[in-house]
């Protein structure tokens, strides 16, 4: 059933299931009460709707009804994906269709913990839901995880029921438009009551689902400031990546990524796995891309995100799309989930924004609050070396250009080995600028082979990424060259 999108109540919301006598589910919740059924037997109606409702609450009673967790959390996807399982194949088992032939089966479970006694954990919960479109169709499953941003759990109780509300309805109403199922999450809720930081969709009726544009779309619309997934595709949690690990970044448009992109990880990461504080099993690499970097003529073009996004993927590498423009936003979000070492790496051009004073004009401490925030933190960057231009000679740690007034606090940092040159370098491909490569692909100039990774221009070619079209551009036109960033 597919319906135009109309901003509804939790209340009517719940009675228009409850009416369909076509939709008949099971109600799965641990943690915060029963919230979200609670809308369902308040709305009336809720006999023809609900199979059964459950508040597995009890963490031994838990692990008899859906196993034990081998990591003994319970408020996870594993958990989740368990519950979600086990109350629909339940439902199928017991349930005969001679019986029941127009019922479109679904279960929706959620596992939260809303903020504790003490205020000290803000509160998060994964929130699923497994279901039918036609009687006879396979079932669809959409997985969303959430940070509750209210200061008291009364509150977070109520958003969680509107949030159950809001995914069941977009569910059964919404899924032929994927976008409108995810904009209908956030139905008479605020970004400062909840944060979605995750969604995967699955399933018959979702299998032209990129659920990495899904990932860009939570970022674009403001319902999280960052999102990671993984180098198939998978939409990932933040914490279940960055929890306790030495994370190294490495912020670039990759458009497309070039040899100078992979050198800097490469050495990068040699000296950072060589660091007395870094584990050498736990570092986490992740590629980021901010939102600003997506855009193209003031909006952001989807198939060039997964032009790029293919790419790195193909590399193998963890990807991170983010809204932090500025370095000290980022390390802040790598801070909730880590207090072990972290490093980015950059070349000399971003360094000199990150000590250019106009971008910290908004906060009321100046570029020093935001070294704080930067440096507080166990932090080190690492430093490849850059030049505008083909002709100018090559900027590091010694010789870049900082404000003399900024100078006796990028001493400090230099002389505490807090930025480290990269000195292990490869000089041969320090000439590629992913702008004149992206230029020649899109031009049909040849050459453009050698500034990529090995198979990557294949890759290009195959999948015809960034305009490749394999004809050389009509030279007449003068096509201009850009050499201003290596990254």
């Amino acid at each position: 059933m597919d319906i135009e999108r109309v901003v509804l109540s939790e209340k009517q919301k719940a009675l228009r299931i409850n009416l369909n006598q076509d939709l008949y589910g099971t109600f799965a919740e641990i943690g915060a009460g029963q919230e979200v059924v609670r809308h369902f037997f308040r709305a009336g109606g809720a006999s023809g709707t609900i199979a059964k409702t459950i508040s597995a609450y009890d963490k031994d009673f838990s692990d008899v009804i859906y196993g034990p967790e081998e990591k003994g959390r319970y408020v996870c996807k594993p958990r989740l994906l368990n519950m979600l399982n086990y109350e629909y194949n339940l439902m199928e088992e017991r349930l005969d269709r001679k019986k029941h032939p127009t019922k479109r089966f679904f279960a929706f479970a959620n596992t939260v913990a809303t903020i504790n006694f003490h205020k000290t954990v803000q509160g998060h919960g994964w929130f699923g839901m497994k279901f039918q479109t036609s009687p006879t169709g396979g079932p669809n499953t959409v997985v969303i995880h959430v940070r509750f941003h209210e200061n008291d759990a009364l509150l977070q109780h109520a958003s969680v029921g509107i949030l159950g509300v809001n995914l069941i309805y977009g569910c059964l109403f919404f899924y032929k438009n994927p976008n409108d199922l995810l904009l209908s999450l956030y139905d008479n809720l605020t970004r400062d009551q909840i944060e979605i930081d995750m969604i995967q969709m699955n399933g018959p009726d979702f299998e032209e689902v990129d659920n990495r544009l899904l990932s860009l779309q939570l970022v674009k619309n403001g319902m999280t400031d960052a999102v990671i997934f993984s180098p198939d595709g998978r939409n990932l949690q933040a914490a279940d990546v960055l929890y306790k690990k030495n994370i190294l970044t490495i912020r670039g448009s990759f458009r497309p990524v070039t040899k100078v992109n992979i050198d800097m990880i490469m050495k990068g990461f040699q000296i950072f796995e060589q660091e007395g504080r870094v584990e050498q099993d736990n570092i986490q690499v992740l590629f980021e891309i901010t939102l600003n970097n997506l855009k193209s003529e003031g909006d952001i073009d989807e198939k060039d995100f997964l032009d790029r996004a293919d790419i790195l993927c193909s590399l193998g590498q963890t990807v991170l799309i983010s809204n932090y423009q500025k370095y000290y936003k980022l390390v802040e979000y790598f801070s909730r989930y880590t207090k072990k070492r972290m490093g980015l790496i950059m070349g000399v051009n971003n360094l000199l924004d990150v000590f250019n004073e106009k971008y910290y004009r908004d906060l009321n401490g100046g570029i020093l609050e935001a070294f704080g925030i930067l440096f507080s933190r166990d932090l080190k960057i690492y430093l490849y070396p850059w030049a505008e231009t083909e002709d100018q000679p090559m900027l590091n740690s010694i010789n870049a250009p900082i404000h003399p007034r900024l100078k006796p606090l990028y001493d400090y940092l230099l002389f505490n080995k807090r930025i480290v040159d990269i000195e292990d370098f490869n000089a041969e491909i320090l000439k590629i600028y992913s702008r004149n490569c992206l230029q020649m692909i899109k031009d049909g100039t040849p050459g453009w082979e050698e500034m990529v990774p090995t198979y990557v221009d294949t890759i290009i070619k195959d999948k015809k990424l960034f305009g490749y079209t394999g004809e050389a551009a009509d030279k007449a036109k003068g096509h201009p060259t850009i050499s201003n960033g290596q990254i």
